[in-house]
Order: structure tokens, then C-alpha cells, then sequence
């Protein structure tokens, strides 16, 4: 097995490829080494030591370091414990799996407007930032501002906030006169 890897914009995160799928569908966020109690890839890749944040996209896993180590102390384990996970045919989540990346309900008048929102952030917007090794989730709209949850690569990302003002909001201000404003949201 060979595990590629990329850069993110993000200098604490390293995008990692394994050649096959991780998710069937949807996204997966592990900000917390206890949150990965739910995958046993995730617990690996925790256990490496020195680990802020593991995230999986559908082919791909995002590793978030702490800021103190170096990628060259940690980045051969992690590699290791990718490998490792693969080849003993373990499942990457156990119980209830992934969730489908956030779509929280919206009832009401703005109803159309978000599913505008959310079709865009579908369509133009996660498939850019996937490639990252990120995701950017819906969150809310409430008075002309969307409110999005950054996960993987994207999240601590010295750049997210330029995507999110310069990219995300001009997109949407575009195409939904509505849209006044873009802004992040903590999970």
C-alpha cells in the first residue's frame, strides 16, 4: 500500500491519501482525541502522540499536528498507523458511521434561499476545499449572514478567513442578493 501525501494551507496540516475510499459518504471531524472513540482509524492516528485534529473526506485523511511538534517527528507514524489500519480490515467507524456533512434544517421564510445556499456550498464550494483537505459545512442563516463550520485542514487554516471573506461571501453575494455576509462558526 502507498500512502501519498500533500500540503494544505494549512502549515499544521498534511493531507494524506491512501489510494482507496475512507468514507462512503459525507464527512467526518475528530477534533478531540476522545471524540475518536467513534472510529478506529481516528484512535490510531490519535495514539501517534501530539495529534490537534484527524478529519476524513471520502478518499482522503487530514492530520492536524499541535503546534509544538515537527511533521518530521510525527508524519512516518502517522503513515504507519494509516497502513497499518488498512491492511487489519478494521472498519473506520464503528456504530452509526459517518454523518452526511452538514445540512441543519431550515424551516421558514428563508427556506429557499438557503437551499440556494446550500446548493452552492455543494457545488462550487466543498468540492474546492476538499481538495485542501477540509470541508465547510452549513451552519445558519439568519438576517443576510451565513454561518459555516470549518473542519478538517480548514479549521485553525491562517488563510480560512481570506476564503470565507474573499471567496466564499463574494460567491454567494453573486448569485443570492440576500446574502449580506459570511461568517465562521465554532463546532
Amino acid at each position: 500500500m502507498f500512502i501519498q501525501t500533500e500540503s494544505t494551507p494549512n502549515p499544521a496540516t498534511l493531507k494524506f491519501l491512501p489510494g482507496q475510499a475512507v468514507l462512503d459518504s459525507g464527512t467526518a471531524d475528530f477534533p478531540t482525541e476522545e471524540a475518536a472513540k467513534t472510529s478506529p482509524l481516528a484512535s490510531r492516528i490519535f495514539a501517534v502522540g501530539n495529534i490537534a485534529g484527524v478529519f476524513f473526506g471520502s478518499d482522503f485523511v487530514t492530520v492536524t499536528k499541535d503546534e509544538a511538534t515537527d511533521w518530521d517527528h510525527v508524519k512516518p507514524a502517522i503513515l504507519g498507523a494509516i497502513m497499518e489500519h488498512f491492511q487489519s480490515g478494521a472498519p473506520v467507524m464503528e456504530g452509526e458511521g459517518a454523518v452526511p456533512a452538514g445540512h441543519a434544517a431550515h424551516d421558514g421564510p428563508d427556506s429557499d434561499i438557503v437551499q440556494q445556499i446550500k446548493e452552492l456550498l455543494d457545488t462550487r464550494v466543498r468540492p474546492a476545499v476538499a481538495q485542501d483537505g477540509g470541508d465547510i459545512t452549513f451552519h445558519g442563516f439568519d438576517r443576510g449572514v451565513v454561518y459555516l463550520h470549518m473542519q478538517g485542514a480548514c479549521a485553525g487554516c491562517p488563510s480560512s478567513t481570506l476564503t470565507l471573506k474573499m471567496g466564499i461571501e463574494n460567491l454567494l453575494r453573486h448569485y443570492i442578493p440576500e446574502v449580506l455576509e459570511v461568517r465562521p462558526v465554532a463546532a
